[in-house]
């Protein structure tokens, strides 16, 4: 979801307006990605890094994304899709982690596309606070876990239970991860487009699935 403060500033506007076309965007592409058949998306929405923005920004940010959650709940329950979130939530206003904890559980009885929303996530953070949470098992530092697979490790990870990603989009032309999904990306495929978040539309997917489609995973074998 990258591209939002740059689409404001060639058009002469305040970086929050990015934001609110970044929104759109969203909304377009969560129902696009329904109607296609994907059985989860996760979206970057905020970033443990974005907390080093201006305070201003931060807390614009804060709200339009609690105001997104509210006005959007009722649509997406309607649509069968069932939300989720990853990060540390303790981070966020209070505000938001109640918002976020009733759409949580008004969507929790749906079976449709799952929706996972990133905010103040990082994927170091997210695997340190997998081991911490291992730790902080009984045993504790001194528990032996020389048997241990990945998928014993990835209970510990904020998406556990999820799928990892077949493809991760990155959109305005970054070349980079950015801190995101380290662990579960490991054998996604990724797509670059040079478009801008806000301008990325149903029509942009269908070329990265078209694109993706094509492709012949191995898997590293």
């Amino acid at each position: 979801m990258d591209g939002n403060g740059r689409w404001a500033k060639k058009r002469g506007l305040p970086r929050i307006m990015g934001h609110r076309s970044g929104v759109q965007a969203s909304n377009t592409v969560i129902e696009a990605c329904a109607r296609s058949g994907i059985k989860a998306l996760t979206l970057y929405a905020f970033s443990a890094e974005n907390w080093k923005r201006p305070r201003k920004e931060v807390d614009a940010l804060m709200a339009l994304i609690e105001q997104t959650l509210k006005k959007n709940m009722e649509k997406m329950k309607r649509n069968n899709i069932k939300f989720n979130v990853i990060g540390r939530l303790d981070d966020l206003p209070r505000s938001l982690q109640d918002a976020v904890g009733d759409f949580r559980e008004e969507t929790s009885a749906n079976t449709g596309m799952i929706l996972t929303v990133a905010l103040s996530y990082g994927g170091r953070q997210e695997i340190l606070d997998a081991v911490k949470a291992v730790c902080g098992r009984p045993g504790g530092p001194g528990m032996d876990i020389s048997s241990w697979s990945e998928e014993d490790f990835e209970k510990f990870l904020y998406t556990a239970g999820l799928p990892d990603p077949d493809l991760i989009i990155r959109t305005s032309g970054e070349m980079r991860l950015s801190n995101f999904l380290l662990w579960q990306s490991a054998y996604s495929e990724f797509y670059v487009t040079d478009v801008l978040w806000p301008d990325f539309n149903a029509a942009e997917l269908e070329i990265a699935l078209e694109e993706y489609a094509g492709r012949d995973r191995r898997f590293g074998e």
